[in-house]
């Protein structure tokens, strides 16, 4: 159970520290299309983007890390791949995905609008 709850954690963090590396250009686009005045705090976070660019990468790797590591088995036991460390690797990769289209965000905005 603790194991679950370890890569919960994981995966949220990757999902949101990529939202705080769009946030900078997301949060303008999105005010824009809802019909706010302006967003000035999107201008104060850019700076912050490579930091949460690189919190991304790290929680990424550790997740890819634990998702794929070998499993010690003991002489005798089957060393399948179970059903819910399948899930696990299938969400870490949509999670993944997700994190990269974020970060990726500022680079193919201008196409967009």
């Amino acid at each position: 159970m603790e194991d679950a709850k370890k890569n919960i954690f994981i995966n949220s963090g990757a999902v949101l520290a990529a939202f705080g590396a769009s946030l900078c250009c997301i949060l303008p686009v999105a005010v824009a299309i809802l019909g706010v005045g302006s967003a000035a705090m999107g201008a104060k976070l850019e700076p912050f983007r490579p930091w949460f660019a690189g919190l991304t990468a790290a929680f990424l790797g550790f997740a890819f890390y634990q998702a794929y590591k070998p499993v010690e088995c003991e002489p005798g036991e089957a060393c399948a791949v179970s059903a819910s460390r399948r899930r696990h690797r299938m969400v870490l990769w949509i999670v993944a995905i997700i994190a990269v289209a974020l970060m990726a965000f500022p680079y193919y905005a201008s196409w967009l609008f």
